[in-house]
């Protein structure tokens, strides 16, 4: 296959998270980084393209028009900047033509987000959104056991996202990845309820199956002087009648990124643990023995499998879950462009929608703790 020409807006020196996602494109071989607007301010912007041997932009607008005229142009734009700067460039890019790839949260506002659901609806473009989690092979397989019946009825769906990194007021000290993360300007509504809530939020949605229909949230900041929430527990109530409980927070120590999901049904329960994603424990009903369903057994789902690129025994992890959503991104890509279906799996990919469901979630749960923990409808 061929491989993807893309543009990165974002991830240049200083940056935490657009190297992973060079690192996840390149993973497969199915991208190729050729230009990129990398920093907000221009002159590091040139000097980091520069240094990764690409065609530098001072800034996106102007790499949009540059690549859209070149026959060895970017096909895609990659979105790896702070909250507030993901919907000027997605859109731009839509109306250019462009696929996009953007990380999450999707936009600063419900506004913003309904307003690239439109613009992806209109150009026809494809739009995917990087909740990375979704791409590990053990969560794709329990997604598969909740829709083949295999658990029974959803009943109780437990998720919870703590670390313990903001437990200290980083921002004061010029500490850039937590300056903007508690920067309502640049971070939105939610703190860590944007930042790790929405991940929580998606990760329950896509193994279950079902829609959060509402929550009712009590949002806490326990950093003094801090201006968003950095500890959040939620209640949620799923369309079915399922019921969840959702705690996320920056501020507990000795929790590095311990994203956990467990869902009991009437027959059995699911639990995987991102510290621990080559194991998913199956928990019948009725006595029978605990089973853990490990990364690289027969048993498996396509799915699974098809997240799957390391022999059966080593782990496969953070960056090659990242990349999977990646390669269903691909997938998309080609079929678009040529005009075909793409492969049954790739349509896991989370989606424009997906954001907008997550803005709605952050924008009900703040409006639920400012209500005095009433319930908000998503």
């Amino acid at each position: 296959m061929r491989r993807i020409r893309y543009a990165m807006v974002g991830g240049g020196h200083g940056a935490f998270i657009g190297a992973v996602h060079r690192m996840a494109a390149r993973l497969d071989g199915r991208f190729e980084l050729v230009a990129g607007a990398l920093s907000s301010d221009p002159a590091r912007a040139m000097e980091s393209a520069a240094e990764l041997g690409i065609r530098p932009y001072p800034d996106f607008a102007a790499m949009i028009a540059g690549e859209r005229g070149r026959p060895d142009g970017a096909e895609c734009v990659v979105i790896v900047t702070p909250n507030h700067a993901h919907h000027a460039p997605a859109k731009a890019a839509l109306e250019a033509g462009l696929h996009v790839i953007c990380d999450k949260p999707l936009a600063l506002t419900v506004e913003e987000a309904e307003d690239l659901v439109a613009a992806v609806r209109r150009t026809g473009r494809v739009f995917v959104l990087t909740h990375n989690y979704s791409g590990y092979p053990l969560v794709r397989q329990a997604r598969a056991m909740v829709k083949a019946g295999e658990i029974g009825a959803v009943r109780v769906v437990q998720v919870e996202y703590p670390q313990d990194w903001l437990a200290t007021p980083l921002e004061d000290e010029g500490q850039k990845q937590a300056a903007w993360r508690v920067d309502p300007a640049q971070a939105g509504l939610g703190g860590s309820l944007g930042d790790l809530g929405t991940h929580a939020f998606h990760l329950a949605e896509f193994v279950t199956g079902l829609q959060v229909e509402s929550v009712l949230a009590d949002l806490q900041t326990f950093v003094a002087g801090r201006r968003l929430d950095d500890n959040a527990h939620l209640l949620l109530r799923f369309s079915g009648g399922a019921r969840g409980m959702l705690w996320t927070s920056q501020v507990a120590p000795g929790n590095a990124n311990a994203l956990r999901l467990r869902i009991h049904g009437e027959r059995a329960s699911l639990d995987w643990s991102q510290e621990h994603p080559n194991q998913l424990l199956h928990a019948p009903l009725g006595g029978e023995a605990p089973r853990i369903l490990g990364r690289g057994m027969t048993a498996l789902h396509p799915a699974a499998v098809h997240a799957s690129r390391l022999p059966a025994g080593h782990p496969e992890g953070y960056l090659e879950a990242f990349a999977q959503i990646y390669r269903d991104g691909a997938d998309q890509i080609l079929a678009h462009d040529e005009g075909h279906a793409p492969v049954s799996a790739s349509f896991m990919t989370p989606r424009v929608e997906d954001g907008l469901r997550g803005m709605r979630f952050v924008a009900a749960a703040v409006a639920s703790a400012q209500a005095g923990s009433a319930w908000m409808a998503v």
